[in-house]
């Protein structure tokens, strides 16, 4: 019984995991703003803007998975979910926006 719980244990870091409050913020600005005024989320002639809305999701998401605390084992998991990507997607965002 023992080698099959050593068999299915996985790998996890001895380090606890931390709230990353700037990007947790990012996130749920986010997701309220999207949530209260979806207007935002249009371009000119009042249909969907789907490169800023891609941006503006993809920096949510982002935000939240490091906002949390999570930090995942893959490197490029890691990357694409870190408070770095997050900020760069929302940069992305405003550029498309403004």
């Amino acid at each position: 019984m023992k080698s099959i719980q050593a068999a299915n244990a996985t790998k996890v870091s001895g380090a606890p995991s931390r709230i990353h409050m700037p990007s947790l913020a990012v996130a749920i600005i986010i997701m309220l703003v999207a949530t209260l005024y979806p207007p935002l989320l249009t371009d000119a002639a009042g249909k969907a803007d789907h490169g800023l809305v891609t941006a503006l999701f993809f920096s949510m998401s982002a935000g939240f998975v490091r906002g949390v605390g999570f930090v995942p084992q893959v490197l490029v998991w890691r990357w694409l979910f870190s408070s770095w990507a997050c900020m760069a997607a929302l940069a992305i965002a405003l550029w498309i926006k403004f």
